[in-house]
Parts: structure tokens; C-alpha cells; sequence
């Protein structure tokens, strides 16, 4: 074969050859590879990306609470139920819902009551109260909304204490839209209450009830049962209210829930997880969560708030059925990846991209 052709042959080749290892590895499960720059697992994808906001207001709308106004530039639009991530001056990420107006488009208000230690706080509330004032300027995730309001012909409202912030917005919008509603806000006690007295002016007409505990007691949920079809019921509260909700509807139906707090984390049979990457192999007890046997051999692998909310140790699951448990995943999200600080394997064996 002449020279040239064997040259011009083997540069054919060769470029052949580097077209299809690059379709390859496009399509490989461990593509990228660990040395390359964009990791596919962990914090610092898209949509965690953060922006900054500054504290531009700061009122107490109840006893224990804080109201934030948060203002910064090309902020993404939300509708009701959308909650956003807080990245606080510690560090932690923690996540409250947006309880202002959609239409104002240059700042976002959170809302937040101090929760102890021995209440079961985790300190970030203590944070936003004591750190977060006027000129403070921190970083925001998000919005996010896994409580959206959806279309119905009718609905009622159950909120506990805080847990009225991601309901407001949606009050508003029925209000507006000129909605069949009603609201049951219930609290220790009125001055508790955050947003009283906007809640009792648009539920005039009897549509709103208020409970205060050291009024009345426990509220009565007996009302529920005979709430009619296709009407969407929507509680956010403690945990305790949420599921005396759900008790308290007739069978079949379930409510449209925020929760403060993600399920239980541990519990059900130990599984066993492959670190592709890492080529190490740990077992997961059933008392333990995923989090923690992964950090036993990796400590450098990214947590923050450990209740599945803000996103920071979401993995690539590369084989194995997911036992998904948190609070923020769309359900696209959830097909090949998973939060590790609260889900688990619904299996025997999970294979992860770390």
C-alpha cells in the first residue's frame, strides 16, 4: 500500500476510533469520570445554584417570629406553596415556605418561629433570629414547591401556627380568583398566631375559625368528614394536626400536606451499598441512615440539613430500588437519584455514584 494511503487509512481509523469511545463513554453510567471537573452527584447542581439576597425588613408578626424581607436581583418566580432554601451565615441550609406576594418580583418573605433544642430545634431558627437583620446579606436555593395549589372547585385550609406561611399566599389567590374556601387556623394561643388579623379579614363571612388552645382546647376536625368530593383539603402544621387531618376525612381521601419535618429515617431491613467510584462496599443497619454509613467511609461527602429538604447529599443511584423519604424531589428526579440523609434502599442493595 502506498504511503500516503496507509497514513491516510490509519488517520481514519483512529478518528473513527475516538468518535465511538466518545459515544461511549457519553452513555457510560460513570460518565464523568471522577477525575473530570462536573460531577453528576452532590451539591452544586443547577438548580442548587445560589443567590444572594439582603435583609431589607425584619418584623415580628407573633410572638416567636420573625419576618424577613428579602430582596435581591432577578429573582425567579414562585406561586403559592413554594418554600425556598436559606443558606445561613453557619452554614446550614434550612427551608421556609414564601408567605408574600408573587407580583412583587424584586424580594421574598420567609417567616420563621424560634424552635428550642428541647422542642426539637437544630439551632437553625436560633440563627435566623439572632443573625439575620437588616443589611445581612445571605444566599437563597430555589423556589421550589412540592405544595402547589391546584385547581378544585372548593377548598379548605388547616393550618397549625407557622405552618399558616405557605398557606397565605394560597388564601390570597383564592380570595382573588373568587373561590369557594374556608380556613381552620388553630395555635396555643392567639398572640402566637402569625398573620391573625390579615387571615380574619379575608375569611370574613365565617369562612376562617380560629382556635386558640388556651381558649378552647383541641380543635374539632369533625367537620371533615363531610367535606365533599373534589374539594382539596390542604394542612400544614405539626405533625400530630397533619395526621388527625388525615383521620379525619372520609376514606379514600387523603390531604395535601407541608410537613415541617421529613418520615422517619431509619427503620426497616439493613441493605448493603456499592461506592462505584470508591470501590468500597458498606452495610446499612437498619438503625442507621444512609448518610451516616457513607460518611463512615467517605467524610467528605456533602450534608447539611438531614431532614430531606435542602438537596445538599443528593446521589446518583446507579442500580438498586429507591425507598424515597424526603420532602423534595420531583417525581423525575427521584427516577436514578435519591437524598441519602433520609431515603433508603426498598431493597437489599443499592449502587451508588460516589
Amino acid at each position: 500500500m502506498p504511503r500516503f494511503a496507509a497514513v491516510a487509512l490509519a488517520a481514519g481509523t483512529a478518528l473513527l476510533v475516538r468518535r465511538a469511545v466518545r459515544r461511549r463513554m457519553s452513555t457510560a453510567p460513570l460518565w464523568p469520570m471522577p477525575a473530570l471537573d462536573e460531577p453528576v452527584s452532590g451539591y452544586g447542581r443547577g438548580r442548587t445554584v445560589p443567590r444572594k439576597v439582603r435583609v431589607t425588613a425584619r418584623t415580628a408578626p407573633a410572638e416567636g417570629v420573625v419576618e424577613l424581607r428579602l430582596e435581591g436581583a432577578d429573582l425567579p418566580a414562585w406561586q403559592p406553596g413554594a418554600h425556598v432554601d436559606l443558606v445561613l451565615p453557619s452554614g446550614l441550609v434550612r427551608q421556609y415556605s414564601l408567605c408574600g406576594d408573587p407580583a412583587d418580583t424584586g424580594a421574598y418573605t420567609v417567616a420563621t418561629r424560634l424552635i428550642e433544642a428541647g422542642q426539637g430545634g437544630r439551632g437553625g431558627s436560633r440563627e435566623v433570629h439572632e443573625r439575620l437583620h437588616e443589611g445581612v446579606e445571605i444566599e437563597i436555593r430555589g423556589p421550589r414547591n412540592r405544595f402547589p395549589l391546584v385547581h378544585a372547585p372548593a377548598y379548605v385550609f388547616v393550618a397549625g401556627g407557622i405552618g399558616i406561611t405557605p398557606v397565605l399566599p394560597m388564601l390570597r389567590a383564592a380570595e382573588a380568583a373568587g373561590a369557594d374556601w374556608r380556613l381552620l387556623y388553630c395555635g396555643r394561643s392567639r398572640a402566637t398566631l402569625p398573620y391573625l388579623a390579615e387571615v380574619e379579614a379575608l375569611g370574613g363571612g365565617g369562612r376562617t375559625t380560629v382556635v386558640a388552645e388556651d381558649e378552647s382546647g383541641l380543635p374539632d376536625l369533625g367537620f371533615l368528614a363531610d367535606v365533599p368530593e373534589g374539594t382539596a383539603v390542604y394542612c400544614c402544621g405539626p405533625d400530630g394536626l397533619m395526621d388527625a387531618v388525615g383521620a379525619a376525612l372520609p376514606e379514600g381521601r387523603a390531604p395535601r400536606l407541608e410537613r415541617f419535618s421529613a418520615s422517619a429515617t431509619t427503620g426497616g431491613a439493613p441493605f448493603e451499598v456499592e461506592l462505584r467510584r470508591s470501590g468500597r462496599t458498606v452495610t446499612v443497619a437498619a438503625d442507621q441512615t444512609l448518610l451516616d454509613a457513607v460518611r463512615a467511609e467517605l467524610p467528605d461527602v456533602p450534608y447539611s440539613c438531614t431532614q430531606g429538604f435542602c438537596g445538599t447529599c443528593e446521589q446518583r443511584v446507579l442500580a438498586g430500588e429507591i425507598d424515597h423519604r424526603d420532602e423534595l424531589l420531583t417525581d423525575a428526579e427521584r427516577d436514578g437519584s435519591m437524598l441519602i440523609c433520609v431515603s433508603r434502599c426498598a431493597g437489599k442493595r443499592l449502587v451508588l455514584d460516589l
